[in-house]
């Protein structure tokens, strides 16, 4: 692929190089962000124009353009029933969405940074978001907050990260959230009580992203220093330490059956990893700028990659035979 700033959502078939859709419509191309639905149905993807976009994932269609953030929408995340997706912004708001009309259904202020990364809790009650200030590595803002996903009201504030709050991520069984810091910690804190559990150290540069196994037992952590971090999510002892080095590592996404996990990476990268024995199983190369975000489909068939360079790209994802970077067609050809 030779990505472009064409602003599209571009799906490849990853054994003939052929372009299969794109998906138009964006005006901005910084920073896109990318989520699929739990039923796997639809596709949203942010971006600096503020919108979001809600794509039918079979037919390419977009069904949807929810308007109302007034900076770059930095994460989103769908509630585990699929009625709403929540999207968090630059613009220091948090807003629900109704999946099925479109209607924006409130406003969640009180973060007084960017708001940089939001999740649903798997029982649908409660939404955890973190903040952080990006021209400010020790940030404005370095709380988690945890909000009510039925009233929107403001459960619980929690305070620890000494840096700006990159990534949350909460638990498969719902009891334990994990965030990622600039202050180059991640941290584990229980997400009934907002009691912190303990603090991983060790990675040396920022934590950018964090993310649980389906199975709940790992934790993989991805961070400025190059590194992405395999923990115990149980006891927090640190598992492996898998080295990409020629870029800072954004973002970290698990399989749906656990067994591979796919990192983004500044230099344009995304990597497929076998989450037992960290080996590097397949560099997929595409993107001309970082990668922001990568999510793998409910159903696994798919992996989402979005850049800086303004594109996502979509890889048919098959286990007995990953995703070639070689078959990719050039963008400019299409």
């Amino acid at each position: 692929v030779r990505a472009n700033w064409d602003y599209t959502v571009r799906l490849w078939d990853t054994n003939t190089g052929e372009q299969i859709r794109a998906l138009n419509g964006y005006t901005s191309c910084w920073g896109p962000s990318v989520s699929f639905s739990p039923d796997n149905s639809t596709l949203a993807t942010g971006s600096g124009d503020g919108t979001v976009r809600l794509w039918n994932t079979n037919t390419g269609e977009q069904l949807q353009t929810l308007n109302g953030h007034t900076d770059w929408v930095s994460s989103m995340s769908f509630s585990p029933d699929n009625s709403t997706l929540a999207t968090a912004s630059w613009d220091y708001t948090l807003r629900l969405w109704n999946t099925n009309t479109g209607t924006l259904l409130r406003t969640l202020s009180g973060h007084t940074g960017i708001v940089s990364s939001v999740s649903f809790d798997p029982d649908n009650s409660t939404i955890a978001t973190g903040s952080v200030h990006y021209t400010d590595s020790t940030g404005t803002d370095t709380t988690v907050r945890l909000w009510d996903a039925n009233t929107a009201e403001l459960r619980q504030t929690l305070n620890g990260h000494t840096g700006g709050v990159s990534s949350v991520s909460f638990s498969p069984d719902g009891a334990t959230l994990a965030s990622a810091s600039f202050d180059k910690t991640v941290r584990l804190w229980d997400a009934n009580t907002g009691v912190q559990l303990r603090t991983l150290n060790g990675h040396t540069g920022f934590v950018n992203s964090v993310s649980f196994s389906p199975d709940g037992a790992t934790l993989a952590s991805g961070s400025s220093d190059k590194t992405v971090r395999l923990w115990d999510a149980n006891t927090g002892v640190l598992i492996q330490t898998l080295n990409e080095d020629t870029g800072d590592v954004y973002t970290v996404s698990f399989s749906p059956d656990g067994a591979t996990f796919a990192s983004g990476s500044w230099d344009g990268t995304v990597r497929l990893w076998d989450t037992n024995t960290g080996t590097l199983i397949q560099t997929l190369n595409g993107h001309t700028r970082g990668v922001n975000s990568v999510s793998f489909s409910p159903d696994g068939a798919t992996l989402a990659s979005a850049s800086r360079d303004g594109t996502v790209l979509l890889w048919e994802y098959n286990t007995s035979a990953l995703p070639s970077p070689k078959s990719i067609g050039d963008a400019d050809s299409h």
